[in-house]
């Protein structure tokens, strides 16, 4: 750091520990250690601006697909990253360090196009609410079992290249009002056992429910008509992401992925995406366990990334997600080459259990 840089003050420790606390819990669950990377990254181009050219640095958004991480200054943004223990330089042998074992993921670019997206969408909000799953009654839980990977930043010295998180299994359960939960996944601690996710946390928040840290409950409060919906995702989300298009496209597309909305909810959240600009189909995309699919996608022009919701192509059932860079990015980002997967995930079961870390048996 340069001289003039202050060292937070246990004032600000403990608000950086909250923020990180209140991130980790609003982020799309899986992808909280790729953007604290991104995080770290952003803070040590950052930390080095200021020793070269004191005074002049700008601030600048971490990269990330889904809702911003905005902490209010570069000192809580370090002191919440030394409290997480991801120091981009190293690791202690724990987290996603462990996951860390080879170079960046990459697919061949699906061509996209603008034909054909409402009539998928509409034969995809039609299975949805033909979903046959069970209410979800006070006392039990929702088990999701996952498979995830994804390629982040690494800064060692002066030089920054991309490396990739092994492709791993993730299981989360979490009670109807969201305030039980338990999470096994190897990226985030390397507890087989796993960690809670029962609030209040460890600074005692308790957040409150809603589009980006969505429970059951609150689910099933969300208005069922498109148009609707698609106006308080909007409202909600006004100010995040890189434009309000791909903001709404993008939470519409973290509540597939590791929640349980009713099937009239689902319905709903199909055809307001058909109504977002932009929204194109990928004839061929590929999620994390290699199933093949067809794709509902946008592209964020800012980052040059698409994310891409991958369906069974057959059925029309949900498979899984990934965000993909298709255009050549510039500054820091500008190691992430075309074809690089960023993020992939592919939902393996989804069910309603009595207990917590309790696993459905398998059919079949």
């Amino acid at each position: 750091m340069s001289a003039n840089t202050s060292r937070p003050d246990p004032g600000e420790w403990e608000e950086a520990a909250r923020l990180l606390s209140r991130t980790a819990r609003d982020l799309p669950t899986g992808r909280h250690d790729h953007h604290r990377e991104r995080l770290m990254a952003r803070i040590e181009q950052e930390q080095r601006t200021q020793e070269t050219s004191p005074g002049t640095a700008k601030a600048r958004r971490p990269w990330l697909p889904g809702p911003a991480i905005a902490l209010p200054a570069l000192a809580a943004a370090v002191a919440a990253a030394v409290i997480a223990g991801t120091a981009m330089t190293g690791g202690n042998g724990h987290g996603p360090h462990r996951l860390a074992t080879g170079p960046a993921l990459t697919t061949r670019i699906g061509a996209a196009s603008p034909d054909g997206v409402s009539r998928l969408l509409d034969q995809v909000s039609l299975v949805s609410a033909k979903d046959d799953h069970p209410v979800l009654k006070p006392g039990q839980y929702v088990y999701i079992e996952s498979k995830a990977a994804d390629t982040f930043l690494k800064i060692v010295g002066d030089k920054s290249s991309l490396a990739s998180h092994a492709l791993h299994k993730r299981q989360v359960w979490y009670s109807p009002d969201g305030t039980k939960g338990w999470l096994i996944d190897p990226s985030v601690n390397d507890r087989p056992e796993g960690e809670t996710l029962s609030l209040p946390d460890e600074q005692g928040n308790t957040p409150v429910a809603g589009l980006n840290n969505p429970s059951y409950d609150y689910l099933a409060t969300l208005p069922t008509d498109p148009d609707t919906l698609l106006t308080k995702i909007y409202k909600e989300t006004k100010g995040h992401g890189n434009s309000p298009d791909q903001e709404a496209f993008t939470t519409i597309g973290d509540l597939l992925v590791e929640s349980y909305p009713p099937p009239a909810l689902s319905k709903a959240l199909f055809k307001a995406a058909a109504k977002i600009p932009g929204v194109v189909t990928v004839h061929d995309a590929v999620d994390a366990v290699g199933r093949h699919g067809i794709a509902v996608a946008r592209l964020d022009e800012q980052s040059g990334q698409r994310e891409e919701w991958i369906f069974d192509r057959n059925t029309h059932v949900f498979l899984g997600e990934r965000s993909v860079q298709v255009r050549k990015a510039g500054g820091l980002d500008a190691v992430i080459k075309p074809g690089t997967v960023l993020f992939t995930n592919a939902v393996l079961r989804r069910a309603v259990v009595d207990g917590m870390k309790e696993v459905p048996a398998r059919v079949g």
